[in-house]
């Protein structure tokens, strides 16, 4: 017999042994989210079995695997939200996980500048909800005291916010996925969740024509979070709408312009902190991102295009509510999506002395925008709960900082919504 026959047995025989058992917890989604979840899970019930199930070939594919690697420090959040109580601790919990598990991070902190005397109220009402948050060792901080932190940059007055750094986030879904699978845990990969179905107090789950049986389901699946709640019969009214974010990298030569994190002043109508330097763990520096409309919800590139995620965002009352409102900053958003030396011109008033030769492509991400049918965006993070079933529905930044925090508040909803 050939290895590879060998193989494709032995997988058969596995699959078969897990479609015929009923496991505590399946969790859908091999992002951050759901592996902290899974991983949370085990440690408060050791005994339980776990299955994940990640359409993708490995973890981290989409959300958690494309964004800037930035370990963010809470500043920005609404005082007692779930994003600013599970930023600050998860922050703590994720620093405290590298440094056990040898996982690559650098504390390098982080100036979120003022270029222009009407942002500095702006500046103010950040330090002050950083403040409000707990945020250890913030510093207002004058133009000569942030070029010594960073020579390059520009700005009349800064936060200094010592400490936010940058992480390598896919490292860190591999080491919990591997602290995760212990026995009588498993994680399945090319797996893409088709229904949900209920019956007689326990769920069957469909996979990629597989089916798997369990007592409690919990939905991290980010883009397709939406789609997946509804499968299993819960009527929700969030959308996911995606939105592209789209990257340049400073070239080698200019990398010295920036030393750890620089940030301006975020827009407080718009859910993005706007185009910034991040020095990233693994070596570079990212500039940006925009955020324009993606005509797939998996669209990294300006070509993509899926015609039922379309279709799905266009019949939506929320997406054209949203953007009647923001019509002007969508517009904004799509120029500098086409030209570079728009681009470029937001970044100069954070770095004036680079130029356009000192930016080239790097990799898009794509963030879930989730909405209500009357074009607000969903805030905070938000679940929906049901007897056997945690949907996680809007888990944006910070969520890859929190994720440790959420699944803590995950394992305390299944505890209430399960009765365990």
């Amino acid at each position: 017999m050939k290895f590879r026959d060998f193989i494709a047995g032995f997988r058969v025989q596995i699959l078969s042994i897990m479609t015929s058992k009923t496991f505590d917890f399946i969790i859908a989604g091999a992002g951050i989210v759901g592996l902290s979840t899974a991983y949370k899970l085990s440690l408060a019930y050791p005994d339980a079995s776990i299955l994940i199930l990640e359409k993708e070939p490995g973890v981290a594919a989409h959300q958690t695997g494309h964004n800037s690697g930035v370990i963010h420090s809470g500043i920005y959040y609404k005082p007692g939200s779930y994003k600013a109580k599970n930023c600050v601790d998860g922050r703590h919990q994720l620093v405290d996980f590298c440094l056990e598990n040898e996982i690559k991070m650098d504390i390098c902190g982080k100036v979120i500048v003022a270029t222009q005397e009407e942002e500095i109220p702006g500046l103010t009402a950040i330090f002050n909800r950083g403040l409000q948050n707990e945020i250890e060792g913030l510093n207002l901080i004058d133009s000569k005291e942030l070029r010594e932190l960073e020579p390059h940059a520009a700005g009349l007055r800064a936060i200094h916010v010592p400490c936010a750094g940058i992480v390598d986030f896919k490292g860190v879904c591999e080491v919990l996925a591997a602290k995760t699978v212990l026995p009588g845990n498993r994680i399945l990969f090319n797996s893409m969740i088709t229904g949900v179905h209920q019956s007689n107090g326990s769920l069957t789950i469909s996979a990629s024509g597989h089916s798997y049986t369990c007592k409690h389901f919990i939905n991290c699946t980010g883009l397709h979070s939406d789609r997946v709640a509804r499968a299993s019969g819960v009527d929700t009214q969030i959308k996911i709408v995606p939105f592209r974010g789209e990257y340049f990298k400073l070239t080698s030569s200019a990398d010295h312009l920036v030393k750890g994190l620089i940030y301006p002043i975020p827009n407080p109508d718009f859910p993005f902190l706007g185009v910034h330097f991040t020095r990233m763990v693994l070596g570079g520096v990212e500039c940006g991102p925009n955020a324009v409309f993606a005509f797939k919800r998996e669209g990294y590139t300006k070509m993509a295009f899926n015609f039922t995620d379309t279709i799905e965002t266009v019949n939506f009352p929320g997406f054209w509510k949203l953007a009647g409102r923001h019509w002007k900053m969508g517009l904004d958003e799509m120029y500098r999506s086409v030209s570079r030396n728009g681009f470029l011109k937001n970044l100069q008033k954070l770095i004036p002395s680079v130029q356009i030769d000192d930016l080239k492509p790097a990799p898009a991400g794509v963030r879930a925008m989730a909405l209500d049918p009357n074009g607000n965006i969903v805030d905070d993070f938000f679940f929906e709960t049901t007897d056997n079933e945690i949907h996680v529905l809007n888990a944006p930044s910070p969520a890859a900082t929190a994720g440790l925090s959420i699944g803590d508040e995950i394992v305390n909803k299944a505890k209430q919504a399960f009765s365990l």
